[in-house]
């Protein structure tokens, strides 16, 4: 490793990069969580679990994810619900986007891939609501295959390993060149749970450690956003057609903001209007 943290080639490294590897894997025995979508192998089950883990803690995703599978067991029964039902069941887990994009996945999944996965990265990352952090984590937990990649947990932890004595603004580049350094490539499901609980870990012992990386945004306050007033409006017209003046009025938010939001959903099928009132999605 150099000067500036970014892994080289030498024996030294390769010393220093199973130090990393053996602390992580100490510690994940010791302190693993142990989490429903780690005790599967079926893919559906553990893409549901990585759609819901988007930019959402865990101790949320807990709470939604069995009542989803109950009420979508599969592939083809979230594919053949109707989205006014998936939202429905969403609701209380925020980006509503992600429901959407779950369904038409399933859709995908069923049309073209016959109902079955598909193991090809540029595959993964071509379905719905599926990022380059997703289709990684899809590879490495689906099947097995040495894919690094970056998500907020492993993130921190690389930092922590590579550059925290070192520089800020740390590249993606440079943070995907340590994951791939330090992959442990005969298991690579178990490790990257290891090196997500390492960092998870990591929060609360250095909670500012991602600020050194140049991917770090601080996220805008949820209260009075228009992501807020945005799920305010699903979870209302859910249970009821309702006018802008009506929703004005209900969540107490500027006729401005409420327009805005009502043609942002709109825009991406999350709402339906009919004369001067706003509906769920209609049909399948």
């Amino acid at each position: 490793m150099s000067s500036r943290g970014k892994i080289q080639r030498g024996r030294g490294n390769a010393v220093r990069i199973q130090e990393v590897r053996a602390v992580v894997w100490r510690y994940y025995r010791a302190k693993g969580r142990k989490l429903p979508w780690r005790v599967t192998h079926n893919p559906y089950r553990i893409f549901v679990s990585e759609i819901m883990l988007q930019q959402t803690q865990v101790e949320r995703v807990l709470k939604k994810y069995p009542q989803f599978l109950r009420a979508f067991p599969s592939w083809e029964s979230l594919a053949r619900a109707p989205l006014a039902k998936v939202l429905a069941v969403w609701q209380g887990m925020g980006y509503n986007r992600r429901a959407l994009a779950l369904r038409a996945s399933a859709r995908r999944v069923l049309d073209e891939y016959g109902g079955k996965l598909p193991r090809d990265y540029d595959a993964l990352r071509s379905l719905p609501g599926v990022g380059p952090a997703t289709a990684g984590a899809l590879s490495a937990f689906i099947f097995q295959l040495p894919v690094p990649f970056l998500e907020t947990n492993i993130r921190r932890a690389l930092l922590y390993f590579f550059f925290r004595r070192t520089r800020n603004k740390v590249g993606e580049r440079e943070l995907l060149e340590c994951a791939a350094a330090v992959l442990d490539r005969k298991n690579p499901r178990e490790w990257h749970y290891a090196l997500m609980d390492y960092g998870a870990m990591l929060r609360k012992e250095t909670p500012s450690l991602n600020r050194k990386s140049e991917y770090y945004r601080r996220q805008a306050p949820f209260r009075g956003s228009l992501r807020e007033l945005r799920g305010k409006i699903i979870a209302r017209v859910l249970r009821g057609a309702a006018s802008a003046a009506q929703l004005q009025k209900e969540t107490g938010r500027t006729r401005e903001d409420v327009a805005r939001a009502l043609v942002a959903l709109l825009r991406e099928g999350l709402i339906t209007k009919k004369g001067g009132y706003y509906f769920p999605p209609e049909g399948n």
